[in-house]
C-alpha cells in the first residue's frame, strides 16, 4: 500500500507529476497558454520512463534559453507548440546528464533573462500570431 507522503510526491503520483510538468511548460516564454491533451499523454509518457521531474525541468529551461538567446540578427523562432518540442532535450540528458547545481543556475540565468527583457517581449497573449 502506497504511503500518504509518497502520494505527495511526483515521482511516485502519475497525476501530480503531469501537473507540476505541464505548470513548468506554460509558465515558460513562447508557450501556449493552457496544455493541450497531448501535452498531458506526452508528460505521462515521461512519468511511465521514469524522467525525474527535475530532469524534464531542466531540460525545459534549457532549450528554452538556447532559444532566448540565440543571435537577434536571425529570424524570430515560432511559438513552442507542444511539449514535444522539449523530447530531444530530454533524450540528450538522459544520455549526458548534468553536474549537480545545474538546474538551480538554469533557473538563475533564465530569471535574470526574464528580468531584463522587455516585458512586451516575454508576455503571454491569447491572440495567435497571425491576428
Amino acid at each position: 500500500m502506497t504511503s500518504a507522503a509518497s502520494l505527495l510526491q511526483p515521482e511516485s503520483n502519475p497525476a501530480l507529476y503531469v501537473s507540476s510538468v505541464l505548470t513548468l511548460y506554460v509558465d515558460l516564454p513562447d508557450t501556449p497558454l493552457r496544455a493541450s491533451t497531448q501535452d498531458q499523454r506526452h508528460a505521462r509518457n515521461w512519468f511511465d520512463r521514469r524522467v525525474p521531474l527535475c530532469m524534464v525541468e531542466t531540460a525545459l529551461l534549457l532549450a528554452s534559453l538556447r532559444r532566448m538567446t540565440r543571435p537577434r540578427d536571425l529570424p524570430p523562432l515560432p511559438r513552442i507548440r507542444s511539449l514535444a518540442y522539449f523530447q530531444p532535450v530530454v533524450d540528450e540528458l538522459l544520455e549526458n546528464p548534468v553536474p549537480e547545481g545545474y538546474l538551480q543556475y538554469l533557473r538563475l540565468k533564465l530569471r535574470s533573462f526574464v528580468d531584463r527583457t522587455e516585458p512586451n517581449d516575454v508576455q503571454k497573449t491569447t491572440f495567435p500570431d497571425d491576428r
